[in-house]
C-alpha cells in the first residue's frame, strides 16, 4: 500500500515531534527538516522529450520526481527533429530523451544533483548538459548512482568541457 500524505502531512508530523524529547535539539531537527522539504519542494520544472517505447526514459522521469523535480513528459516519434529544433549542436552530444528547464537543455542520463548546480550557478556560457549516448551506470539505465561516465557542459557552438566526472 503506497501513503501519500504530501508535505504538509510531514509538516504536520514534524511539529508534532518537535514536542518530544529535548525542546533545542528537536526544533533545530525540525527546522532543518522543514528547509529540506521547502528546497525539494521548489525545485524545478522539467519538460522531457522522449520516446513512448523507451524503458529508460520513462525511469529517467521517475528518477527526477523521486528527487522533487516537477516533470512533464512528452513522447515524441521522431526526437532527431526534438534535437535539431532545441538546438544541439552535434550528434554525438545526444542521447535517448531530451530535456528543457529554465532555458536551459539537458539531454540523456543527467543526474539531478548536475541539474540542481546548473539551476543554483545559472551559468550564461552554456547552452546545456549532456550526457552522451546512454551510459550504463546512470540515473534512469542501471544505477541511481551514476557510475563511470562524464557530463559534458556544452555551448551553442558546440564546444564541450566536461561538467562532472563520475
Amino acid at each position: 500500500m503506497t501513503m501519500n500524505i504530501g508535505i504538509f502531512g510531514i509538516v504536520a508530523a514534524m511539529t508534532a515531534l518537535a514536542g518530544c524529547g529535548d525542546q533545542n535539539t528537536a526544533s533545530t531537527d525540525a527546522t532543518a527538516t522543514l528547509s529540506t522539504l521547502s528546497t525539494v519542494a521548489s525545485k524545478a520544472h522539467l519538460t522531457v522529450y522522449k520516446s513512448a517505447t523507451c524503458g529508460c526514459c520513462k525511469e529517467w522521469v521517475t528518477y527526477l520526481e523521486e528527487e522533487g523535480f516537477s516533470v512533464t513528459a512528452i513522447d515524441h516519434d521522431d526526437m532527431d527533429s526534438i534535437k535539431t529544433k532545441f538546438g544541439i549542436p552535434d550528434p554525438a552530444l545526444h542521447s535517448c530523451h531530451t530535456a528543457i528547464v529554465d532555458g536551459y537543455i539537458v539531454e540523456g542520463h543527467v543526474p539531478a544533483n548536475d541539474i540542481d548546480r546548473l539551476l543554483r550557478e545559472k551559468p550564461s556560457d552554456i547552452k546545456g548538459l549532456t550526457a552522451p549516448g546512454m551510459p550504463m551506470m546512470s540515473p534512469g539505465m542501471a544505477s541511481r548512482t551514476p557510475k563511470d561516465y562524464a557530463v559534458l557542459s556544452f555551448t551553442e557552438s558546440g564546444d564541450t568541457a566536461v561538467y562532472s566526472q563520475y
